[in-house]
């Protein structure tokens, strides 16, 4: 079964479009694109997760990055 998102797709694409176009605008190659996206989740989880789930929240995003790469 699908999960459902509390977001528009519309939403997610836009944000993702607009980041995608900065890490352009800078010409990052893939690893610092890679690297500055992780520091990005790292400040999310510290500054907007509390301490007592960050662990749980961030082993549940790995779990889907890894998902979504899997092929099959």
């Amino acid at each position: 079964m699908a999960i459902q998102s509390k977001y528009t797709n519309t939403q997610v694409e836009a944000l993702i479009s607009e980041l995608l176009a900065v890490l352009n605008k800078h010409q990052a190659p893939t690893d610092l694109s890679l690297m500055v996206l992780g520091n990005c989740v790292s400040h999310l989880l510290e500054n907007k997760v509390p301490s007592e789930s960050r662990q749980a929240v961030a082993e549940q995003f790995a779990k889907a990055l890894a998902q979504s790469v899997k092929t099959s």
